[in-house]
Order: structure tokens, then sequence, then C-alpha cells
């Protein structure tokens, strides 16, 4: 297979997956070794394409993020306090990327792990749908102190490849009563400065690792996951609406599988 048609299927995987939840670093392990090539050798690539899918947040809620700074200017309580629960929520990514990076690394060429990851999440959410009980909120705005923490703490669970970032966040809110749609938005929003921070640290450990020709494939890639990932997440809204998790969490338990299979078949 041409790198270059390699480099445009990791883009497209990496945007349809990044909000789902469903995993988009296991969907991208799991590619790469489906189309025969090392997963290892591209988990760098696979890292530094997301500033595309970050993009798609920024472009698609631009008046939030502008509304935000505005308010933040003119010290509105509302803005200070959306500001607050994002940092309470990403701290906990920090410091456990940093103490252990180096372990979690070793996780990224796994695909194994990813298989089982997909058919553990898919379970956690089919039971955390069932008994969950999220009722109206006022927006990310309206969440309390614990509930940040919470969505911070259950983040790192996606450390493991195959979790889910956006699916352990999502759930995470709504075991804590926040609604599927705020759920969401926070998962969102937390993902620019996760995203980004993951990113940048990881180009900046390995960037010896990158070479003229990368730099290109990478620029493609990321262009590609960022025009899949604005229409993915503006359908995503909707789905969860009518339809709830659930068809997310059968999907996930059916990959699983398959991987498994076929894992153990090749």
């Amino acid at each position: 297979m041409p790198i270059l048609l390699l480099v445009v299927i990791l883009g497209i995987v990496e945007g349809l997956t990044e909000y789902l939840p469903i995993s988009s670093t296991g969907h991208l392990i799991l590619a790469t070794e489906l189309l025969g090539f090392d997963a290892d050798s591209w988990a760098l690539f696979n890292v530094a394409i997301q500033p595309g899918a970050i993009l798609a947040i920024v472009v698609l809620y631009w008046r939030t993020f502008r509304d935000v700074l505005i308010g933040l200017w003119r010290r509105e309580p509302s803005a200070f306090v959306f500001t607050r629960n994002l940092i309470i929520a990403f701290v906990p990514a920090v410091v456990l990327g940093l103490a252990l990076g180096d372990q979690i690394e070793l996780l990224l060429g796994n695909a194994m792990v990813v298989a089982w990851a997909l058919i553990v999440g898919g379970v956690a959410i089919l039971i955390v749908e069932k008994i969950a009980r999220p009722v109206e909120g006022g927006g990310v705005a309206a969440l309390g102190v614990r509930q940040s923490l919470v969505v911070g703490l259950v983040q790192c669970l996606a450390m493991v490849p195959g979790v889910s970032r956006s699916g352990a966040t999502i759930l995470g809110a709504m075991a804590m009563g926040v609604d599927r749609k705020t759920a969401a938005e926070f998962s969102f929003f937390l993902a620019v400065p996760t995203l980004a921070g993951a990113t940048a640290l990881q180009l900046f450990k390995h960037h010896d690792q990158i070479v003229p020709g990368m730099i290109g494939h990478i620029l493609i890639g990321a262009a590609v996951s960022f025009v899949v990932a604005v229409v993915v997440v503006k359908a995503f809204i909707a789905v969860i609406q009518r339809f709830g998790f659930a068809p997310f969490a059968w999907y996930r338990i059916v990959a699983g599988i398959a991987a498994l299979l076929w894992l153990g078949a090749r």
C-alpha cells in the first residue's frame, strides 16, 4: 500500500473516532496493524495528526471560546467557572501523564490491549446508560468542582489505548448526573488542552524521529482528520440525544471481539 494512502486512511480514522466513545488511539493501532504496518512505527504520527481534530472543535465552537475570553476580560462569573472546570479536569491527566509517560508509551502499539479495552469499555457504557440519572443542566459553566474533578480523574483511564478519552469523560460526567449534551460538550472542550498537551509532549520527546518527508504526511493527515471531525461532531450530538450511547457500546463490543479473533488467527 502506498504510504500516502495510509496517511489519508489514518487521518480519516482519527477524525472519525476522536470524539466518539470508541477510542481513536485504539482504532489507529488496529487500522495500522490491519493494513500490514507496524503500529509502533506509526505511533508518533498518530499523535502528531491530532491538532487537526483539535482545530475542528475550535472552529465549531468558536463562539463559545470567544464568549469565554470576553467574559474573562469582563470578569463574568460564568466565564471563570467554565475555565475553572476545564483546568480542574485537565490537571489529573497532566500529573499522571508526566509521571507514567514512558509506561503509557509501551502500550501504544499493543493491539491486544486495545481489543480487550474496547469490549470492557462497551460493557461499561451499557451499565452507565442503564443506571445514570442525568438531569438537564446549564452547560459546562453550571458544573461543580467535584463533577469536574471526577471527569478529570476518569479521563486518565483513557491513557490505556482502547478505553477512549471521550467515552471516559462523557460517562464520568453522566455518572455525576450531567445530561448527555453537556457531558459530550465538556468532553469536546476538555479535548483541546488535553490533546494539545499530549501532542506537544510527544513531539518534544521524539522530535529527532521527525524527518522532512514525515512533516508533509503529518500535515495531510491532520487536514483530513480536521474535515472528518467537523462532520462527525455535528452529527454526534444529534445521535446521542436521540439514541443515547448504546449503539457505540455495542459497536465497541463487536469490534473488540472481531479484533481478538483476528489477532488470534493471524
